[in-house]
Formats: structure tokens, C-alpha cells, sequence
């Protein structure tokens, strides 16, 4: 596992990539994220996917991901510009998915803004907003 820092718009994201990049079956990169949870509550979940490249991270406010803006409150739409320059970061493209709970908000959020970032997209249990 590699851990990265993105300098974002208000925020330093961490993220974590399990397996090589570019991915050596051609594969897009799975990427996980939940909220309010951090990168490590994907690990073992990550474990189970031996042959894919995971990646996962902190979202912002939440674990090594800090703010830089001085807020406290989390939008979809920010959360989303957040997963989408990870995404631009990794530097291979779009990413299949996995989103639970308020990281299937955010992924839906992010597939709205930018639908060439995720290929396939489980949005698992999103709360009602």
C-alpha cells in the first residue's frame, strides 16, 4: 500500500492505493469510499479484492484528510470535487466504485459532475437526504 497527500481547493486528501498503477490487468482501479468513515475502515474489505488495485481515502475533515478552510459542515458537492481530483490524481482513468452509506451520496453526487470518472458505480444503502 502507497499513501498519497492532495493538496485540494480548502483541504489535503489522503488517499491509499492497495496494488500497482497502472493496474496489471487493464482493469480500472476499484475505488472505495464511505462517510463518515475513513480509508482504514476499507481494509478489510480491500483484503478480499487480492487481485484488483483498491484504492481508498479519508474524506475531508475525516482522519489524515485536513482542512485547510476552516469549515466544519460537508456538502455531496464538494465531497464529489474531492473523490473526482483523486481520481484525476491516480492518472489512469475511470474508476469502478464501491459506496456505502454517505459515500453512496457523494458517488452519486460525483457521477452527476462527472460521469467519465466511475464505470460502474454500487451505491450501497445511501441515506435520504
Amino acid at each position: 500500500m502507497t499513501t498519497h497527500l492532495l493538496a485540494t481547493a480548502g483541504s489535503d486528501i489522503a488517499y491509499d492505493i492497495h496494488g500497482p498503477l497502472p493496474t496489471t490487468d487493464g482493469r480500472p482501479p476499484l475505488f472505495m469510499i464511505g462517510q463518515p468513515m475513513q480509508a482504514s475502515g476499507f481494509g478489510t474489505l480491500a483484503s478480499h479484492f487480492p487481485d484488483r488495485t483498491v484504492v481508498t481515502y479519508d474524506p475531508r475533515g475525516l482522519g489524515r484528510s485536513t482542512r485547510t478552510d476552516g469549515r466544519v459542515d460537508n456538502a455531496p458537492t464538494v465531497q464529489a470535487e474531492d473523490v473526482h481530483a483523486v481520481i484525476e490524481a491516480l492518472g489512469v482513468g475511470p474508476v469502478e466504485m464501491f459506496a456505502s452509506s454517505g459515500g453512496a451520496v457523494t458517488a452519486l453526487a460525483l457521477v452527476a459532475a462527472y460521469p467519465n470518472d466511475v464505470t460502474t458505480l454500487v451505491a450501497h444503502e445511501p441515506p435520504l437526504i
